[in-house]
């Protein structure tokens, strides 16, 4: 299980490699990307709070990187942050996220990213649920829903 030191190591240049990779151009993802989500994953966006029904979604199944498909959380993770974004306790598997020191407007934080393409997916917070205490707030348009 991944805790917050974890994560603040992966931060400082220690992230798990990944199990294979994925890369496109630009052009390649507008192509295969809604014009949100392509600005959420690859122009490092953010979906307005409570925006998609996958906020309130608890069904069981998997989250996987709309761009990569790679499958990242599990339903089973999922819980009601209270934020408006889709929000989890761990990853699936811990080399399918990378983490990234993100200090842009005047705070710092975590940004996560799909390990396998680079898609940004959002951040992670010190402020979830035991065992963890992690909180992986996702934006949804960087996320499909995979049913078991």
């Amino acid at each position: 299980m991944i805790n917050w030191n974890d994560v603040i190591q992966y931060t400082n240049g220690e992230n798990i490699a990944p199990p294979k990779r994925v890369e496109k151009t630009e052009d390649e993802w507008r192509e295969v990307l809604s014009e949100e989500s392509f600005k959420v994953t690859r122009l490092k966006g953010t979906e307005r709070p409570n925006s998609s029904e996958l906020c309130s979604l608890f069904e069981p199944g998997k989250y996987s990187c709309v761009c990569c498909q790679t499958p990242l959380f599990d339903a089973a993770e999922k819980f009601e942050s209270g934020t408006g974004w889709p929000s989890f306790t761990q990853p699936i598997e811990p080399n399918t996220i990378a983490y990234i020191k993100d200090a842009s407007f005047g705070m710092v934080r975590v940004e996560t990213i799909c390990n396998i393409c680079d898609a940004h997916l959002g951040h992670v917070f010190p402020d979830g649920p035991a065992p963890s205490g992690l909180r992986y707030c996702i934006n949804a348009a960087a996320l499909n829903k995979i049913d078991d």
